[in-house]
Formats: C-alpha cells, structure tokens, sequence
C-alpha cells in the first residue's frame, strides 16, 4: 500500500495495541446480525405520514414493545406505550394531564424510566456498546449506561440505581429522559433507511421532509423521475423548471415554491393575468381542507396556463436540437390548426376543449415571447439562488443515485428498459449506443455533469436531465410519451394513455427478473429488484410481491392523490437478518388521531423472503467495507510495527 497513506494512518493508530484492539473489534463486528434496513418509496411530500412511518420503523418498534411486554400489559396498555415511543412530547403532556397529584405521577415516571430502559436495552441487543452509545440522548449517556447495565440491584446497588431515577424525576428531567430514550428506540429499531425515490411534487411538504433525511443517520436514495426535475431546474433546465412550477400549480402546492424556498412568482403572475382567464382543465386539484379562496384558485388557474405554454415551447426547442431523442411526434404545437382549433396526431384529427394560445404564433408557435423568456430567466435565477433548496439539492446529489446494489439487492425507482422480449433496450446517444446498466451509468454521469455546471442551461448534459423526465429509453419514466398536453387539451381519454415499457408486465416474470439481476452482477438466486413509480393497485387485487419474489414494488399510495386508485397508502418493506417483510399501510389521518386512539396505520405484513441461516454483518455492504478497513489495518500492523 502508499505508504504516505499509512504514514498519516499511523497519525490515529499511534500504538501497536491500538490497532490490534480495532483489528478485533471489527472482526468482531462481522459475526453480529446484521441490522434492519427500511424502504420507503413515492412519499410525494407527504410529510406527516412518512414521519409516522420513520417513528413505528413501519410496526418494528411495536413488535418489540409486544415482545417484551405482552404478559404485562393490556392491549390498550401495549398502544399506549407504543405511541409514548412514538411521539414522546405530545403523549406525556397528555398523560401528565390525567393525574391528580404528584405521587401518581411519580410512580408512572418510575415505571416509564424502567420499561424505556428494558426497551432501548432489547432494540439495541445486536449492537455494540459504542453504537448504542452514539444513538443515546448525550446529556443521559452516563445515567442511561447506569440503568442499562446494571447487574447487582438486589444486593449492594439497589438503592443506588433507585436513587438515580429518584433525581431525575425530582429534577424534573423525567420527562426529557423519557423522550430521550423514545428517539434513540426509533434509531435503534432502523440502521439504514432507503429511499426509492420521488419526495418531491404533489404532496405539500417535501421540504421537510429533505431536512428529516438530512438529519437521519443513515440514509441513501435513489433518484424518483419527479426528484430529478428539481435536480434539473437547480442545474439550470429552465424546461425541468417549467414542470416543477406547472405541477404544483396543478397539486395547488405553490406555497412550496413561495414560502418553503424563498422563490418570488409575482413574475409569473403578471404574465398570466395579461394573457389567461379562467380554464377548467387548468384549475387545481384540492386534496386538503385548506381549499383556497375563488380569487386564490383563479389566480392559480392562470398562472398554470402560462408555465404549462411556457414548457411546451422549451420541450419543442429540445426536441429539435436532440434528434436522437427521436421525440418530433411530440411537437404537438406545430400540429394544432388555430384558425380551426383543432390537432391531427397520429393520422387522426381531435378538436381542442377550451385552447389558451394567447402567447403563441401560429407562423412560429414554439417561439417564446419577450415576456416569457424574462419570467423564465427570472425564475431560474431564484431558483438557483435559493439557499435551502442548494441545501437539499447538495443532499440529494451526495446520498442518491439512479440505481443501487444493496446487500444484493437492486434498488431503483423507475425501470429497466426491455423490448417484447426482455431484452435490454438500446439508445443511441452521440453516435455510441447504451443498454442496460450502462445506459442508467451513461444518465447519471449526464445528470452529475449538469449539476456540477449550472451556467450551462442548453447544453447535452441539462437536456438529458429532462430526458429522464419524459424520455422513451429513461429509466424513470418508462413510458413511449407523456400525454400531458392531451390531457389539458383533447377530451378523447384514448389520447392520454401512455404506453408503458414492457417491463412493467414482464417483472411478472421471474427469468426477466434474473437477467436483470445478472446485468448489474448481482447473484439472481439470492438477489430482489426492489421498486418503486407505479403504484400498486391492491384495491384491484395486484400482488406486490412478483415473479416469485425477486420484485418487489413498494409504491402503494404514500402519495393522498393516489390513494382512491390502490385502496392503501403506502408500501414500505423491512429486511433484516431474518429475511424480508412487506408492510402495507392504512391512510395515516393526523397524529392527533394517534394520541388521542393510540392506534397505528399497519393493515398487515407479508413475507417476502426468509433467510435459511441469520444473516450476518460479514455478507453485507458494511461487512464489504470493514473487511476493507482489517486489510489496511493488517497492512498498518506489518508496515509500522512488524518490522
């Protein structure tokens, strides 16, 4: 090895012993099971729900509870005691508030402190010593480490450890003791979190939920199709920007972009009042019970009108200048007859409902006017100088990718394109045709390149970006063309049906699956594609759970808008060193209803897959990497101090 490298190595591992005491704790380390992992995918912005999920790690902390408590709690108790885990503040204020006097009180500290603490000590049992700690509240390490590891309570320590939970309640720290100890249960229930893409769009928090993940300690994702349009429009799509805007006018989610980021649309605004009047196929979708004012849905309306003009002018422009996009039947401005306010596509000619091409020129319609390329720019200069969203951003670009091999596993949002036939589908980019993995490999450096040269708005990289968003080979989108315009436009409905890739109806089968796997090196009789994108029709009896378990789709409907067409809300999946398990969740309402019920939103669990022998940290990507880190220490050892 460098010896350079193992010259600053010596820097930390300054001892023979040192290095000798980490080489075994690692080697150590391989033979404990290895930890939960938790998927979640589509979340949408639906903040609220995606953080009950994360604090009942999807029913995990619940089964501990019912494990060590079954025989001596009711079943109102068990719930009760979950949902303390759950969401510790607001459940103690509550409870405080049901007691008399202060003796009651204390002897309902003195129990919570000690079920907490056999608890933590139960959800932490295949950990070291020093994880634990690091999950542990800092100002009640000493204290918890007390409690925890106490041994000799009947005899010499008893009063001591009961001395210990009596200060803590007398100085009135019982109650940030005890929610201490609920988040590091939540940790400790979880070791990594992944992320099937799509946090953005449609729902109304997505910014929140980008701070949880930023904060969470162990997380990776992989980029959603809508993800990457907030990519793009950072990076400097001004076409990937157009699409943001557009969809949360449509989703009435324009507070995101005002308030959330710091984005000025009053541009926007005044080109629409100019140019826009009321429109029905434009007014936006209502999932709340904030619904906004007449006035505030008129103003909406129009400004959907103009972005939506907006992005189909900017699409055109690329579709010409990238012919290998082979996307000219999708110039559907220059197919629209505007004295006859009428469009021929596809040999068949379609009258057009209510048409808004105030700002078009029928001799050039994909020109933008003055005014529409001033807002645009205006836009993309608020955008890119948002600093929260250059935070989340930065954040998704350094934890996501557009695909992921994970202890064997694939995990990737969208698809992998095939023909009829499940081969790998080729696109011809610059004269060099991609496939399979090697096409997701070529997106990605596409993706990267723009994101790290934002000033470059019109070049390969930055349109390739919007590809993903709506490209027939993208493996997000997964579909020959997106019908948006159709669908604003033409009340024919056989007009907006966008022909799926083939993927989507041969995951059914197994041997596609399997080849899939071997295409990314990965072992097909032990590997899983786990998915996302399409929700999951349950209502309509779809299974999940396909091609005899090597795919996995966990799109359920997290997203409120999905929800009336699967007939769930969501889909999450645990695997841990017993094997997999499939959750399906049931429409999360308000965490008050969780307090006030103490019901959860599990509706039930399904095996995937069970593990023949418990899995070990050895046979997982972690184990791959401390293996790494005992090569460089045994080469530390031999360099330094084995001469």
């Amino acid at each position: 090895m460098n010896t350079k490298y193992l010259d600053l190595l010596a820097q930390k591992y300054d001892s023979e012993e040192k290095v000798v005491t980490e080489i075994i704790n690692l080697k150590a380390i391989l033979n404990l099971p290895k930890g939960t992992e938790h998927f979640v995918s589509d979340l949408h912005g639906e903040y609220q729900a995606f953080q009950h999920v994360l604090r009942n790690g999807s029913g995990r902390v619940k089964e501990k509870i019912r494990d060590l408590f079954e025989d001596e709690l009711t079943e109102k108790e068990l719930d009760e005691f979950a949902t303390l885990v759950f969401y510790p503040e607001e459940k103690i204020k509550l409870i405080k508030n049901g007691f008399d006097n202060n003796e009651e009180l204390e002897k309902w500290y003195t129990h919570t402190i000690d079920r907490m603490i056999k608890l933590i000590s139960y959800a932490s049992s295949k950990y070291t010593r020093s994880k634990l700690r690091k999950a542990l509240p800092t100002q009640f390490v000493y204290i918890i480490e007390e409690l925890l590891y106490k041994t000799d309570d009947i005899t010499n320590k008893e009063s001591y450890y009961k001395k210990i939970v009596q200060q803590v309640i007398s100085l009135g720290q019982a109650d940030k003791l005890i929610s201490g100890l609920a988040y590091a249960t939540q940790k400790l229930v979880v070791d990594h979190l992944h992320v099937v893409g799509d946090i953005y769009d449609r729902g109304p928090e997505p910014d929140k939920i980008m701070e949880t993940l930023i904060h969470y300690p162990s997380v990776d994702i992989q980029w959603g199709n809508h993800d990457v349009l907030w990519i793009g429009a950072f990076a400097g799509s001004k076409v990937c920007l157009a699409n943001i805007l557009r969809i949360c006018a449509r989703y009435n989610n324009l507070e995101i972009i005002e308030d959330a980021y710091g984005i000025n649309l009053r541009p926007l605004l005044n080109l629409a009042e100019k140019y826009y009047g009321d429109h029905a196929a434009f007014r936006p979708k209502i999932h709340t019970d904030d619904e906004p004012s007449e006035h505030e849905q008129l103003q909406i309306t129009k400004m959907h009108q103009a972005i939506a003009m907006i992005q189909f002018k900017l699409e055109s422009s690329i579709i010409k200048r990238r012919p290998y996009f082979h996307m000219s039947e999708r110039l559907l401005l220059e197919k629209v007859d505007y004295d006859r306010e009428e469009i021929t596509l596809h040999g068949k000619t379609y009258p057009l409902e209510n048409p808004c091409f105030a700002t078009i020129d029928p001799e050039d319609p994909n020109r933008l006017l003055e005014e529409e390329e001033k807002v645009i720019e205006k836009l993309l200069f608020s955008i890119q100088h948002s600093e929260k969203l250059a935070r989340h951003m930065k954040f998704l670009m350094k934890k996501g990718s557009l695909y992921l091999k994970y202890n064997g596993n694939l995990l990737i949002h969208g698809c992998i394109p095939v023909d009829e036939e499940g081969n790998m589908e080729k696109m011809t980019i610059e004269d060099k045709s991609y496939a399979g993995r090697e096409l997701l490999d070529i997106f990605e450096h596409y993706l990267r390149h723009s994101f790290a040269n934002p000033k470059e708005t019109d070049d390969l990289a930055t349109d390739m970006v919007w590809y993903l968003w709506t490209g027939q080979f993208s493996s997000l989108f997964g579909k020959r063309e997106m019908t948006t315009f159709e669908r604003y436009f033409i009340s024919d409905k056989t007009t907006h049906k966008e022909r799926k890739n083939p993927y989507y109806y041969l995951r059914e089968d197994e041997e596609v699956c399997r080849k899939i796997l071997a295409e990314f090196d990965l072992n097909p009789d032990q590997g899983h594609i786990i998915n996302g994108h399409t929700p999951v029709k349950e209502i309509e009896g779809e299974n999940p759970i396909k091609a005899g378990g090597k795919m996995v789709v966990i799109d359920g409907g997290f997203s409120k808008a999905y929800q009336s067409t699967t007939g769930i809300a969501g889909y999450t999946l645990l695997y841990n060193s017993f094997g997999m398990q499939l959750v399906a969740h049931k429409r999360f309402n308000s965490k008050e209803e969780v307090l006030r019920d103490g019901t959860d939103v599990l509706s039930v669990k399904r095996l995937v897959d069970k593990e023949l022998e418990r899995k070990k940290v050895l046979e997982t990507n972690v184990g791959e990497e401390l293996l790494q880190e005992i090569y460089i220490l045994n080469s530390l050892m031999e360099y330094k101090y084995m001469k």
